[in-house]
């Protein structure tokens, strides 16, 4: 209990003093530490405050380009989707422009053809492969060539619209911006090439057409030249053949007319044989009687000749007769087959340049 209650040592002076000195020495230590501490810390804030102005600097700086890089490709795309679109606008109108050239390539096709059909039912000697038979052969295989390279045109027009399609050019980036620069060069140029099939189609088929045509006019004027003439060879024949007639009808009348005399000079013969006697000889009279009977006799055998030659050269002027008729009948048809039958369509046929 006595030492429960003893008082606590007391420390020296010196010990105080040492005390206070440490006290000092320590807070002036701690001090010390805690201003390089803050002037460590203030010039670390300061480097960091640069470092992040100067990050923050590089980043605006960065973003600033990267906007303008944006703003610099949105302009590009929106030009290039512009530009697509109308140059897919441009394609859809030389691709209609094919379709009618296309479509009006048929009718020529169709009438060429009816017509090389039509002049089969030519008959005779003018079933022939004239001019315009070889002509027409022409415009068919020039029709159905440039009907092919239309259509083949066509399908290239097809495919290149698919390659510029603004719907396929939505997201567009640097690579995408040089095919469509690309792809929109190839459209250029086929729309050139379009402009020039087109341009030279349609010369070919019209040029091809007027010669069909002149084919067709020069052998109308031939034809119709030769009917003329055979015509007049008609007219000279049946004037002929009446001539011929009305030479026949002479020589049968005058065949006819001899019957008379040769009759009286027989009878006359006749009645001498019956003279009496001595009467009954070949006196001057008897001769003359038998010379005038022989020579009738003759007379009516050279008309009999001419009268048969007569009649086999009405035979033949007869026969030459339905040979002209039937020529003219066949140069008739001819004619009613290309002037009426295949000049009037061809003259319906129209070529536009599209």
């Amino acid at each position: 209990m006595a030492r429960l209650l003893q008082a606590p040592p007391k420390f020296h002076p010196s010990e105080w003093d040492i005390a206070a000195r440490m006290q000092c020495a320590s807070t002036e230590a701690l001090k010390s530490r805690s201003e390089r501490m803050i002037a460590e810390s203030q010039r670390l804030l300061n480097e960091i405050e640069k470092t992040t102005q100067k990050t923050q600097s590089d980043v605006n700086k960065k973003l600033e380009q990267r906007q303008e890089e944006i703003k610099f490709w949105k302009q590009e795309l929106s030009n290039r989707l512009e530009e697509v679109v109308h140059e897919t606008e441009l394609l859809l109108t030389f691709k209609t422009r094919l379709k009618k050239s296309l479509e009006s390539c048929k009718e020529p096709l169709v009438i060429a053809q009816k017509c090389l059909l039509n002049r089969q039912r030519r008959v005779g000697i003018d079933l022939v492969h004239d001019e315009v038979e070889h002509q027409l052969v022409k415009e068919v295989e020039i029709l159905q060539g440039i009907i092919a390279l239309l259509g083949r045109t066509l399908e290239q027009t097809d495919e290149q619209i698919s390659f510029v399609s603004p719907e396929d050019w939505i997201d567009f980036s640097n690579i995408n911006v040089e095919k469509a620069d690309k792809q929109r060069k190839n459209s250029l140029a086929l729309r050139v090439l379009i402009d020039g099939i087109l341009s030279q189609t349609a010369n070919d088929i019209r040029k091809q057409c007027e010669m069909v045509n002149a084919a067709f006019r020069n052998r109308v004027k031939e034809v119709k030249d030769t009917k003329h003439k055979l015509e007049a060879l008609l007219a000279m024949v049946m004037d002929e053949t009446a001539s011929q007639e009305k030479n026949i009808a002479a020589l049968k009348q005058a065949i006819a007319d001899k019957e008379g005399p040769v009759k009286v000079a027989q009878t006359r013969l006749e009645a001498r044989n019956h003279r009496p006697n001595v009467e009954l000889c070949y006196d001057t009279a008897q001769y003359r009687l038998i010379s005038e009977v022989e020579e009738i006799t003759r007379n009516i055998q050279r008309l009999q000749d001419a009268l048969a030659e007569a009649e086999t050269e009405l035979k033949a002027l007869s026969r030459q007769q339905l040979s002209l008729e039937e020529e003219i009948q066949v140069k008739e048809n001819t004619l009613y087959i290309d002037e009426v039958l295949c000049m009037q369509m061809w003259e319906s046929v129209n070529i536009n340049n599209f």
